[in-house]
């Protein structure tokens, strides 16, 4: 089982994210779960959301406490919340910013993982480009799907389109591709010089 935790703020999409991912892996024939834990239920608070995807048949119903993944959607989060708790050193660390792990604090913290498994990407910045609002969730998980392999760019992207009509599923579609495209790219030059 893949187990994914996703962090953000309110009415940045986390939710909607979690719920793509699961849309993907029931396109790619598997079995996924997806739900979202809510503390104030308002626009700018908090907010984490869980994704599960298997092979078999998902009986658990509990939040994520250990991840595969984890999802940072807001990096102000990052030394304000325990984002990264019950995540193991194999594990994968995803953080939407244009600045890199040194930037923003964390170079010390990410060198116990697999610097092949940790990644920033500026998916706001990618989205307020192609998508003219600061939505990130499109352009994570594009970014995702090419740290961790779990699923393909593709079906990420008809997850999208299915949700998304028209020039905003396109936009968003375009964002996943792209962000997609600057992990893969930037993880294969960590690897290079490692």
């Amino acid at each position: 089982m893949f187990q994914v935790r996703l962090h953000g703020r309110g009415g940045q999409g986390v939710v909607t994210s979690a719920e793509l991912l699961s849309i993907a892996a029931f396109d790619e024939g598997r079995h996924a779960q997806a739900f979202p834990s809510f503390g104030s239920e308002r626009m700018g608070a908090p907010v984490v959301a869980f994704c599960r995807i298997d092979d078999k048949e998902i009986r658990l119903r509990e939040p994520v406490a250990s991840p595969d993944a984890v999802v940072v959607g807001d990096p102000t989060l990052l030394h304000s919340v325990d984002l990264f708790g019950g995540l193991q050193p194999s594990g994968y660390i995803l953080i939407n910013s244009a600045r890199d792990f040194a930037g923003l604090g964390m170079a010390e913290f990410v060198s116990g993982f697999r610097p092949e498994r940790c990644a920033t990407v500026p998916a706001t910045d990618i989205a307020m480009r192609l998508v003219g609002r600061p939505l990130p969730n499109a352009a994570l998980l594009g970014s995702l799907a090419a740290l961790t392999g779990v699923l393909e760019i593709e079906s990420v992207v008809k997850a999208i389109l299915e949700r998304f009509k028209g020039a905003v599923g396109n936009a968003n579609a375009q964002a996943a591709r792209e962000a997609f495209e600057h992990v893969r790219t930037s993880v294969k030059e960590r690897q290079a010089i490692a």
